[in-house]
């Protein structure tokens, strides 16, 4: 069974504005913690603090050109809106796989 290719690194629209810079530095050594934050939230059914960390990362993500994390922590947070039944709960774990891994990716550089 073969292994997925890896996935390149996400880069900021702005990696390259001298304004932007440092901010977008600071804000790609915060994602580890924000995407371990994200699993452990999953893991532990804390649905409310899940969405309320998705939507975070939603705006703070596009604000610092990460349009693939912005656009996917809509996806985690659209999915929290309601109830989380156990035929979304895989949907939902898919989604939030998705983030963690833009957010590994991510990248200042």
């Amino acid at each position: 069974m073969s292994q997925p290719a890896p996935q390149p690194p996400l880069r900021s629209e702005f990696a390259t504005d001298p304004d932007m810079i440092e901010l977008v530095q600071e804000f790609v050594q915060e994602l580890p913690s924000r995407a371990d934050s994200l699993e452990s939230l999953l893991a532990a059914s804390s649905y409310s603090d899940l969405r309320r960390l998705a939507h975070q990362m939603k705006g703070a993500a596009g604000g610092y050109g990460f349009s693939p994390i912005s656009e996917s922590a809509a996806k985690v947070e659209t999915l929290l809106k309601s109830d989380v039944d156990p035929a979304q709960l895989q949907n939902l774990r898919s989604q939030v796989d998705e983030l963690v891994d833009l957010c590994r990716r991510a990248t200042a550089s």
